[in-house]
């Protein structure tokens, strides 16, 4: 990646992305969305928070221009009040209170990104999600006197340990907030109606040249081939995962045979392989662990049926509008999905896939061989869902349409002043 540091004296826009971890694995679409706001021209600087521990990366990262700046975290109270000491005086000053109200990481990682974001010629600080990356963007935005926004997504606002009041101050503190879907949008507004009168609703983008549609299944010179089931996520509860499994045992049960194959890492790995063993299902479900963007649009493009099972978790954690969901819209696959939050808003039965509700099995087991049947046959009233999902996607998931619209919503003019400047 370059190293090259935006001019301070430049009179166009720096945006400061404020991440709590970069590069991250399972976050393709923050990598889209900086690429496709590159493209058109605009400056960006990346302020990662923790150092990642991922071990694998997609190789679009290759392709990002912007510098990574990794925020420095104190490991003692001396080290502590030098990283409060070394912020601009007047700005720590002012949000000294506020910051006293926060960890002694959030606190001193924001006096660090005020500095670096005035160093760096930021002109204006974007964080993802509204937990700990909005945190810091907020407060930095405070002490260096730059306006700051934040894209919303799923757990961090609708987990049960979500503080509303301080995502309602987050909301309206902001220059302007983002959410990624019309649910979002409407259930934000709903809880925070005083606080969400710049809260813009922004799609997540996909590199569609990334995406090439390919709506015919090679079923090869077997016809008579186990049918492939596809699934890609992280390993946690929101994404049903346990429930696809459970479904391929009733498709078994009732004589349909498929093949599923689970993309992903995370901490449900061991009690999903021991579902599998009990269940007898070791030669039809594997575990794949993580795989690239480039090797899961492979796999899109040659199976029979993706499957996003999702649930509303115990702790309220539900998915917004899972990337890999559009990026399967996008191949030309046939998609079964449980109705959860905004998915619903892309999964149109009868139009674009099968839509189930969220936690049945049977339903999800009836659309599975509902899907199966129908990419077997290469059905061409089916074959109309795949074409009118890409449609969608093309429509209103371009990164080229998100960062347009993101840019438009950053303020022009430079409200930061110099390092050194008043104390």
């Amino acid at each position: 990646m370059s190293e090259s540091i935006p001019s301070a004296d430049s009179p166009a826009p720096v945006v400061g992305y404020v991440l709590k971890m970069y590069p991250r694995f399972s976050e393709t679409f923050v990598v889209s969305e900086i690429l496709a706001r590159e493209a058109q021209g605009e400056q960006i600087v990346i302020f990662s928070l923790r150092p990642t521990t991922d071990s694998r990366f997609h190789p679009e990262l290759a392709r990002v221009k912007a510098p990574v700046v990794h925020v420095p975290r104190p490991s003692s109270a001396t080290r502590l009040w030098d990283a409060l000491s070394a912020g601009p005086a007047s700005g720590v000053a002012e949000a000294w209170e506020e910051l006293r109200r926060h960890s002694h990481d959030d606190a001193a990682q924001a006096v660090a990104v005020a500095r670096l974001a005035r160093e760096h010629g930021v002109t204006h600080l974007h964080a993802h999600f509204a937990s700990v990356a909005t945190t810091v963007a907020r407060l930095a935005g405070r002490i260096a006197g730059l306006p700051y926004s934040f894209t919303a997504h799923a757990k961090d606002i609708f987990q049960q340990d979500v503080d509303p009041t301080d995502l309602k101050a987050k909301l309206a503190d902001a220059h302007h907030a983002i959410t990624i879907s019309g649910y979002n949008l409407a259930d934000l507004r709903r809880r925070f109606p005083e606080a969400t009168d710049t809260l813009q609703l922004v799609r997540n983008g996909l590199e569609l040249e990334r995406f090439p549609f390919t709506p015919d299944r090679a079923r090869g010179s077997d016809p008579a081939r186990v049918p492939r089931l596809l699934a890609v996520g992280r390993l946690v509860e929101k994404k049903g995962f346990s429930l696809l499994i459970e479904a391929v045992d009733v498709l078994r049960s009732r004589g349909v045979d498929v093949a599923a194959d689970i993309a992903g890492d995370g901490p449900l790995a061991g009690d999903l392989t021991a579902q599998i063993d009990r269940l007898g299902l070791d030669d039809r479900v594997r575990l794949l662990g993580p795989l690239t963007q480039a090797e899961v649009s492979a796999r899109l493009g040659t199976d029979d049926v993706f499957v996003a099972p999702f649930v509303v978790g115990s702790d309220g954690n539900a998915d917004g509008l899972p990337t890999v969901l559009l990026e399967a819209m996008a191949r030309g696959i046939r998609c079964v999905a449980a109705d959860v939050t905004a998915v619903g808003e892309v999964v149109v039965p009868g139009e674009t896939g099968w839509l189930v509700p969220s936690g049945d099995v049977g339903a999800l087991a009836d659309a599975l061989a509902d899907a199966v049947q129908e990419a077997v046959a290469e059905s061409p009233v089916h074959d109309q869902m795949v074409h009118r999902a890409r449609a969608l996607v093309e429509e209103h998931f371009d990164s080229r349409r998100q960062a347009a619209a993101l840019r438009a919503l950053v303020p022009v003019e430079r409200t930061a002043a110099p390092v050194g400047g008043a104390r």
